[in-house]
């Protein structure tokens, strides 16, 4: 089974108002934003676009909203971020008929550990109810796959058509791409290196990075794809420089933040996440200038 899931991939966020609640007109205009930066998909509902704190009709919501103003242009992945075979099956089900490209889903997370077998059934289970599917979504937050344990269920579960490789180092990214079968994607999410991950070969990239500075992103993609390591390597220090003062603890709001100053305003956090204090801005504002210039849209 192949996806069309490739590419630069932006890992949306979810505007919120004051009170918390989603800010739909926003969220459209952010999509649009997107697509105005050449992007090949978009992903809904993930870590970056807070899915944590979605309940399961703000997820349909959201998928419903995203489909429409992408009108089939570009594909569109749906995160999934539940601790239990129940619920995953059950936001799965709710966005159904919307025909997403796929679902991004996690391991279990909190702070029991699920064996192997478990979460083999976990995923095996998830495919054969619902049918639509799925790419694994390796992060640290979670009960991370091991390489080997992931290699497994992309061999063995047929739905499952590729993995978000976003936990540990740059090593795992090449495991996968070596052992992995040659129909499955392999997309990175490890925001600091992704130049070196498109070098190595990586079939994309779901990240918050993109989400943050799309237009930068798909010109580091297409740098790489025509073999334009020179410009690759400037375009790596700027995002290094950005990432390495970011405060990585609320992401999802400094990317909130990068998205407002290039003129798409996409709100609050969910609280209790935090927006960037002034000081936070002040620090990130020089790393995103001149990594900003090289977003050939601007």
């Amino acid at each position: 089974m192949k996806t069309q899931m490739k590419g630069v991939v932006p890992a949306l966020v979810t505007p919120f108002d004051a009170n918390g609640e989603i800010d739909e007109a926003a969220f459209r205009a952010e999509v649009r934003f997107m697509l105005g930066k050449g992007v090949h998909g978009i992903c809904v509902g993930g870590s970056t676009g807070e899915g944590h704190t979605l309940d399961k009709d703000e997820f349909r919501r959201l998928a419903a909203a995203a489909m429409e103003e992408v009108g089939g242009r570009v594909p569109v992945l749906a995160g999934i971020i539940a601790n239990s075979t129940r619920d995953v099956i059950a936001r799965a089900r709710a966005i159904a008929d919307f025909g997403v490209e796929a679902i991004q889903v996690t391991p279990t997370y909190y702070v029991f550990v699920t064996p192997e077998q478990a979460l083999f059934d976990h995923f095996k289970e998830i495919w054969e109810t619902v049918g639509i599917p799925i790419v694994l979504y390796n992060v640290v937050r979670t009960n991370m796959l091991t390489s080997q344990f992931a290699l497994r269920i992309l061999h063995e579960i047929p739905g499952v058509v590729g993995i978000k490789q976003s936990a540990g180092d740059i090593h795992r990214v090449a495991e996968l791409l070596l052992h992995a079968p040659k129909d499955k994607v392999i997309l990175a999410a490890i925001d600091a290196l992704i130049y070196s991950c498109f070098a190595l070969g990586a079939h994309g990239t779901v990240a918050a990075s993109p989400a943050a500075v799309p237009g930068v992103i798909v010109a580091l993609w297409n740098a790489v794809q025509a073999g334009d390591h020179a410009t690759g390597l400037k375009i790596h220090n700027a995002l290094l420089n950005l990432w390495t003062v970011m405060p990585h603890a609320y992401q999802p709001a400094c990317v909130k933040y990068a998205l407002e100053q290039q003129g798409c305003p996409v709100g609050l956090p969910r609280r209790p996440m935090p927006y960037p204090s002034a000081t936070d801005q002040a620090v990130m504002a020089p790393a995103l200038q001149a990594l900003l210039a090289y977003d050939p849209t601007l």
